[in-house]
This record gives structure tokens, sequence and C-alpha cells, in this order.
């Protein structure tokens, strides 16, 4: 008897843990959808022909005990030390307020991304206080609500600065003291769209009539700190653009790149209270001048206002989006790093602008005194002025110096053969100086307390910034965790409610899984230390590696890709690269369906392919014959086509091997999207059905939180042929990358790890088989008052799509009016419009129990019964429940001329009477939040009400 047949699993089998439904929940939910087991509903839908032959076996599955018995293991192999190496990462100090509230607390770590802005608006406010604080610290116009990491986003400033510029010139130029990751992932970006990178000193080697922008490291990445401003007004009178890569906590006491003017100002925000986690994930940001905003890529939180004219907040602009624009788009960003973003806008509401710039001066005066001390015993230190990271020439001393300083538990910068680096942080101590000095052969005591400053009176920063009230606010323990906890009840996530969301997988992420992130062993790990001290992580990195190779049927993964986007991008450079080396460098057309994921054109338009679509049959499979018409038409140049299986309508398509052969019959490679990984694990595997490429998205499948947008990991799997082809190290400029880290936000990793070793290859097989069940049993009990598109013979795959188009054509209720009327049932919406404009994609895992499944069917039987009212004359047509939607607390009181009942707005069928989510604002006005574009923090007032 196999497990999916047992009557009863004992609970200390691992899996309970992610798979809602017991068994004998599951008894009843077969009987519902009509299949006479598991296996057997299983069998009716996945196409024998991609089965997977042989079950996922490594051992049995951990109980919770063990896996974080062995994640203390594997931490304890790993050194912790103090390292001051810089480069872009710096050690910090995250105040426990923050990391209790935010980091460890799942009303903030298992939100989606803020589409639905009335169950959002605590994201949303901590999101703008991080655009406020990041236009303020660069003195910019507008800031976007965070990017992946510095590294992607100088690539993206430079995209930006040649779809902007006047200028016609086919070179950007890059400051030669750019980190070295920086300038590889721009070398990576350019190569592929064709651009010519010109690295060297901007005061020497630029050219302004030669460049359509530049971009500038500030500091740089040996410790210079220049005014660019000359620089700038060159490139802007030859029609180029300027972009600065700026330290936000450098910009406390140094001259923000708006005030040279810079045009772009990029960065990253980790040492605003977020750990190294060796390599992320951290909050890039992005800020730029006013004409360029709607340019800009990534999400902007806007203000704009709700029904009863309450101020509300939304993402704003988001027809520039890349799933909207698709192969039109100007970048393929798709998650952010909203978690890690607020984090850090909490950091700067904690300590407030006066704190933020104490801890700049006492970081810098800590640099002067190490200065002092080396140069007192005639050591040649670099630069003269310099922020908190200076160069010392050493000569033959250099390994002697590192490993003496090593040996006193501090990590140093190894510069060429004869120089070593040393950047500052918030943690520095007495101490540290002192036994830096040591190891540089110096008996000193750091006793010397002179304010003394070493960078120039013009770059001293005299304007203002975080003015807002917000940023002084009482900052007692008590205050800052009732603001927080405000924000957080403003919101609905997955520790509330069910998200039901088509291709997003929202599932269990399992506390568990979650709790070594914030151990120092693997939080506080600088991203470029010595292999010897990361052993633990080198352990968890392969052995993650080879169980998603086991579970795709490939070669060979790249953990690099810190996102969804940045994997399918990844995946479609390793192809680019392995036509090359076989010298066909000249294909470059990509087949993509018209149901593919909005990255999916996106991911190749900026991968320099010509995207070449792809018509969908009317049951919702790839038209399979004009699929072939295609590849012979472009046979000579067909680089790849992307596909996503199961489909994004939901359905195990049967000529799924058919287009692979088709594809590699005319040369190309296939890259097969991930996404839906969910109904494959266990089950079937890409590489088997003909697949040459993948990326998985590991904040789905693998139960890395979402974080209400963001981080998310995408590493890609690939045969063989392509491992060669894979993203190299950052660090090496002649190879290729798109992170700035070499393992991208290696710390969540850590999670999908845990969740194999929590499930075992038999409980992982599981999952997919309940999250198939659940989507059925969704769909078998919806499909009287909602028609399910694209199924196959009445079967969907993990998740079904319900038609909320004739309700539109019988009564006027749009998709939209049922998505705001099921947060009046405290639910968050499924996917809207998409695949399929006008309809509703439902995924509801294999997390969810059978009582949460019947909730949410309740609630969507109840809006289908209020629509037959509206039909029938009983509600009318323009005020109703479901065009009032979502209500609010303030609905209940007052003044009351509607023609339903409060009881009916306010408790429809499904909604808890004890437990109710109420939506903080009534529904948003789209429009007026565009037309009157407010991207910053609104006055004070706005707090006043919050804390009534």
């Amino acid at each position: 008897m196999t497990y999916s047949e047992t009557p009863y699993a004992p609970y200390d089998f691992a899996n309970r843990r992610h798979i809602g439904p017991s068994p004998a929940e599951m008894a009843e939910m077969l009987e519902a959808v009509g299949a006479s087991s598991l296996d057997a509903l299983i069998d009716g839908i996945v196409p024998a022909d991609i089965r997977l032959g042989e079950p996922l076996a490594w051992g049995r599955a951990l109980s919770e005990k063990d896996v974080l018995a062995r994640l203390r293991d594997v931490a304890n192999r790993n050194r912790v030390m103090t390292s001051f190496i810089g480069q872009g990462y710096h050690g910090t100090i995250t105040p426990p307020a923050i990391q209790r509230n935010i980091f460890e607390n799942p009303a903030w770590y298992t939100a989606y991304t803020p589409y639905q802005p009335e169950i959002s608006q605590g994201r949303l406010e901590a999101l703008l206080n991080y655009q406020t604080m990041i236009s303020d610290l660069t003195a910019l116009d507008v800031a976007n609500a965070s990017l992946l990491d510095e590294g992607s986003a100088a690539a993206e400033a430079m995209a930006l600065c040649q779809r902007s510029a006047k200028s016609k010139a086919g070179a950007f130029f890059v400051d030669h003291h750019c980190h070295p990751q920086t300038i590889t992932v721009i070398r990576t970006r350019a190569e592929s769209l064709g651009w010519e990178v010109i690295v060297g000193d901007p005061f020497v080697d630029l050219d302004p009539a030669g460049v359509f922008g530049a971009l500038f490291q500030y500091p740089g990445t040996y410790g210079h700190v220049h005014d660019f401003t000359g620089v700038i007004e060159n490139l802007h009178a030859a029609g180029a653009l300027a972009c600065v890569a700026a330290d936000p906590l450098a910009l406390c006491v140094l001259k923000a790149p708006g005030e040279m003017g810079a045009d772009i100002a990029i960065g990253s925000t980790q040492r605003f209270g977020v750990p190294m986690g060796y390599g992320g994930p951290h909050a890039a940001y992005m800020a730029v001048r006013d004409p360029l905003k709607r340019n800009m890529p990534g999400r902007i939180v806007g203000v704009s206002v709700d029904a009863r004219g309450n101020r509300a907040y939304r993402l704003s602009l988001q027809t520039r989006e890349q799933h909207i624009r698709r192969e039109k788009a100007t970048s393929n960003v798709c998650t952010a790093q909203a978690l890690l973003a607020v984090m850090a806008s909490m950091y700067a509401v904690f300590h407030g602008p006066a704190g933020l710039k104490a801890i700049a001066e006492r970081i810098h005066r800590k640099t002067v005194r190490l200065v002092k001390g080396l140069e007192a015993q005639g050591f040649a230190v670099e630069p003269a002025a310099f922020f908190d990271t200076v160069t010392v020439e050493v000569g033959a001393k250099q390994n002697a110096i590192l490993d003496a300083a090593e040996a006193a538990g501090i990590n140093l910068r190894r510069i060429g053969t004869t120089r070593i680096g040393i950047a500052f942080d918030e943690r520095a101590t007495r101490a540290h100086t002192e036994a830096i000095w040591r190891a540089f052969g110096i008996d000193r005591k750091d006793d010397d307390l002179a304010h003394e400053y070493r960078f120039p009176a013009e770059l001293v920063r005299s304007s203002d910034y975080l003015t807002h009230p917000i940023f002084h606010m009482n900052r007692a323990e008590a205050e800052m965790t009732r603001y927080m906890r405000r924000l957080a009840d403003r919101d609905l996530a997955l520790d509330r409610a069910m998200i039901p969301l088509g291709s997003c997988t929202m599932k269990l992420n399992a506390t568990a899984e979650l709790m070594a992130l914030s151990w120092p062993e693997f939080a506080d790990v600088h991203p470029l230390v010595p292999e010897r001290q990361v052993q633990g992580y080198a352990e968890m990195l392969t052995d993650l590696s080879a169980k998603l190779c086991q579970i795709t049927g490939y070669d060979a993964f790249s953990m690099q890709p810190n996102s969804g986007a940045q994997g399918e991008y990844a995946g479609l450079l390793a192809i680019q690269s392995y036509h090359r080396a076989r010298g066909e460098g000249h294909r470059d057309v990509c087949l993509i369906p018209t149901s593919a994921h909005g990255t999916n054109p996106a991911s190749a338009q900026m991968a320099g392919m010509k995207v070449v679509i792809v018509e969908v049959a009317p049951n919702g499979d790839i038209d399979i014959a004009d699929f072939r018409a295609k590849a012979e038409k472009h046979s000579a140049n067909l680089a790849a086509c992307m596909i996503t299986y199961p489909s994004t309508h939901g359905v195990f398509e049967t000529t799924v091997r058919e287009i692979c052969e088709i594809t590699h019959g005319h040369g190309g490679q296939v890259y097969l999207d991930g996404a839906n990984m969910n109904a494959m694990v266990g089950l079937s595997r890409p590489g088997d059905i003909g697949s040459d490429v993948s990326h998985l998205n590991l904040h789905k499948t693998f139960a890395i939180p979402h974080g209400g947008g963001g981080p998310g990991m995408g590493p890609i799997g690939v045969k063989a042929h392509l491992a060669p082809h894979l993203p190299g190290n950052p660090l090496e400029l002649a190879g290729g990358a798109v992170s700035s880290a070499r393992y991208g936000s290696a710390s969540v990793l850590l999670i999908s790890w845990a969740y194999c070793l929590l499930m075992g290859g038999e409980g992982l097989t599981q999952a997919t088989k309940v999250a198939i069940l659940n989507a059925n049993y969704i769909a078998s009990r919806l499909k009287a008052a909602y028609p399910i598109l694209y199924s196959a013979n009445g079967r969907v795959a993990h998740e079904c799509i319900l038609d909320t188009r004739v309700m539109k054509d019988r009564a006027g209720v749009t998709v939209d009016d049922v998505a705001k009327r099921l947060v009046d049932c405290g639910f968050h919406a499924p996917t809207m419009s998409w695949p399929v404009a006008g309809t509703l994609m439902v995924e509801p895992t294999e997390s969810e129990p059978k009582a949460e499944l019947d909730r949410f069917v309740t609630a969507m039987l109840g809006i289908a019964a209020e629509v037959e009212a509206i039909v029938a004359g009983r509600l009318d047509a323009e005020d109703n429940p479901l065009k009032r939607a979502p209500h609010t607390i303030e609905d209940l009181v007052g003044e009351w001329n509607r023609p339903y009942s409060r009881e009916e707005a306010c408790f429809p069928p499904g909604a808890f009477r004890v437990d109710k989510f109420w939506s903080p604002v009534n529904r948003v006005d789209n429009v007026y939040g565009d037309r009157h574009l407010v991207c910053s923090c609104p006055p004070l007032e706005s707090y006043a009400q919050a804390a009534e």
C-alpha cells in the first residue's frame, strides 16, 4: 500500500506539515471529484509518456528536530568572521525589534506582491517610506520600490540610459572604480544587446560624445570619493545621461548624486540593517529625475484615493511592467526585494536622520584613526579623501598580513598581489582597529578620540534629508513595535488566509525551514570570504544542486539568478553562448506562445533575441501546426522556444515532446519555464521530456516565502551540453554573470534545502499529487457556477481558470468586482485576467486543508448567488455589494442608504465573524493615482489617523 492510499498518515511523517488535507479529507475530496484514488486521479491527468519511471529517493524524510540539527551541523562548518572586505557588502546591526517583527514575522514574509492594494496597505506604506528615504538621500525626484542587487540595478540603469538619452552613441562608460562584480554584470547585459562597454578613469578616459551614458561609483570600490559634477555637465552637453552607484550610508555625510546633476542613482541598501547572508537577499535601489520615471524599471508605490476619498496607496504606472508590455518591455524585472526594502526603511525610521548621520560619522572617524595608525608606521594609504574604505600598499607582506588578520578573526580584501583593502562598518570597534594594526605589525592603542575628517569640504553634505515626520517618530521600542504591528494588520498574508494565485504557488513557508536564516553562521557571512570559511554553505549548495538535478532530470544547476525572470534571462544567455561556441551565433529567433508568462518575451527581448509569437489553439494548447510552420520559416536562425509546462492554462499538453522534437530538428534549444513545477515534482521531469534548460521559482515550488514581492530565487538547470555556458563568477571580468553574488541570494537557499530534507522524495511527490487534487476539488465544486476553461477530460492540473466573463455579460459584474468582493470574504483574489482576460486563475496548492478550500468555495458560490440576484432584479445593477466592495469598518457606522444591508455588505458567505479581516480602505481609484502621481510619503496627519 503506497502512502497516498494509506488511510492514516502518522503525524511524525514530516510532509504532513506541508500537506494540508488529512487522509480522511482526501478521501472525501476524491469522492467529490469522482476519482477512486489519488493515484487514479493522477494517472488520468499526467500523460503516461512523460511520467517519471522511478521515485525520487535520497533517504527518508527527516523530522523537524533532525532538520534543525542538520542545519546546526552545517552552520558550524562556517566560520563567523568580522569581514572588512567591503566591495558592496558590509556588516550591519539589525535592530532586534526589526528582526523579530519584520524579518521573522510571517505577516510580512508570507505576503504576496501588492497588486491588490486594498489588502496591502501596510506593505505599501513601508515601501513608500523606502522610496522617500532613497529620494531624499540621493536628492532625486522618484525612487522605485527596490530592485534585485547593485550589479543588476547598474545594468538596468545602463539600459535606461540607452533608451532615454538624446545621444545615439553605441557605448556605455563605466568608472574603473566600480565594484568588479558590477562591471561583469554590465558587460554581460551589454554583450547580448550589442552595446560597447568602456571601462576607465572618468577624469581621463571619458569622451562624452562617444557614449549614451556613464556610471560612476561613489565612494569607489577602493575608497575614492570624487565630485562628478563637472564630468556630468560634460555628459549632458553631449546628450548622454549620468548614473551614480552610491552607498546610501555615505550619502548621510557626502554630497548627493542629484546635487552633482546625476540623472540616475543606484546602489544597495544592505547596510541598512539587512544581514550579508553570503550574498543576499538585499534590496537594491534606483532613483531618477522626474522625466525618466515612466521608463524606470521595477515597481513604484504611489498615493491615490479610495471610493470614500480617503488616501490609499497602490502600485503606480503598472502599464510599464513586463507582464503587460511583453516583448515590447524595456526590462524583465518581476520580483523585487520587498521584504528587505521594508527592513531597510524601518532601519531608517528606527534611527532617523540624526541617527544615520551619527552612524556614518562614527564609521568615518574610526576609519580615519585606523589610517593614522598605519601612516604613522610608514604605510602608504590611499585615497587621501575617503568615507569608510581605504587601500594600503604592503608589497610582499600581503599574505602574511592577511593571514595574521584572519587568525584574529578578521577578513580583509586582497587587491592584486601587493595591496590590501579595508572597509569599516557600524560593527567596527576599537578592538578591531587594534587587531588590524597588530596584523600590520603595529603595537598601538586606539585611544585617539580626535574628530578628524578626510573628505574635502565641497563634498560635505549640507542639504537636509529624511525630513518627513515618519523619520522623526518616537523611536522607543514600544512605539516602533506598535507601528510595525499596525502596518502588518492592514495586510492579508498567508498567515491569515489562503492566497489562491494561479502560477504563483503561495504555499506553506514552514517556520523550521526559515529559522536558520537568522543564525550568525549564515546571516553574517560576506560573499567574498575564502572558501575554507564557508564549508557549511558549500555542503548545502552541493546537496541542494544534486537534489534539484534529480527532481528535474538536468545535469547541472547555477544558483546565481536571484529571481525567476533573472533565471529566464540566464537560461537564454546560456543558449546564446552555446550557439556561438558552435559557430552559429546568428541564431537569434525565439518562438513564444501567446499563453506564455509575461516575463518570457521580455526576457528574450532583453537577451537580444527576436520574439516570434506562436498562436494557441481553441482548447488552450499551443497550436502545433502554427508552431511547426514558424519553426520551419525561421529554421536557419532559430535559437530557442520558450514554453511553460504544464501549460499556463493549467493542463498537461500531450504534444510537449513533439514541440521539443520540432525545435531540436531546426537547431534550436528548448527553454521550459519552471513556474508550474509544483505540478511536476516527483511525477515528471523537464529534462526527460526534451527540455534543455529551465529555471525553478524556489519562492514558489520550493517554499521560499514571497516576502510581499521578494525575495525570490530562480536557479537554472541545464542538460550537460549547456553546463559550460552557465553564469560564471562575477569577480572574473572575462566571464558572464547575471547577479552580483556568485550564488545569488544564497541565504534563502537554506529554506529550499530544509524543505527537501523535511519532505523527502516521497513527500515531495505526495505534495504534487495533493496540489493537483486540491485544484480539481475546487474546479469540481465550482464548475456549475463558473465555467472551467481548458480542462482536459474534465480534469485540470494544479490550477484552474474560472470564467467570470459570463457575469459581465449577464449582470455587468467584472472580474475586478469579484476580486474585491473576495476581500470582504477574507481572501486574496486569484490571478486576475491572466492568461485569459476577464477570468480568474486559481491555484490552491497542497498546503491548504479542506476547511479552507471549502470556505473559498462558499465565498465564490456566494458571489455567484449575488450575481444571480442582480440578474433577477433582487439587487440593484449599479449599487450592490459587488460594485461597492470591499467594505470597511467605516461602512458599519454613520448613514446607510444603500439598497442592501450592512450585514450583506460586511459579512458575506465565507467571511469569519470573530476573526474577520477588515480592508483598511475601500476600493482604490487606480486612474486617479496615475493621473496625480505622488511617490513619496504624504503629510503628517496620515500617521495621526493611523494611530487613532
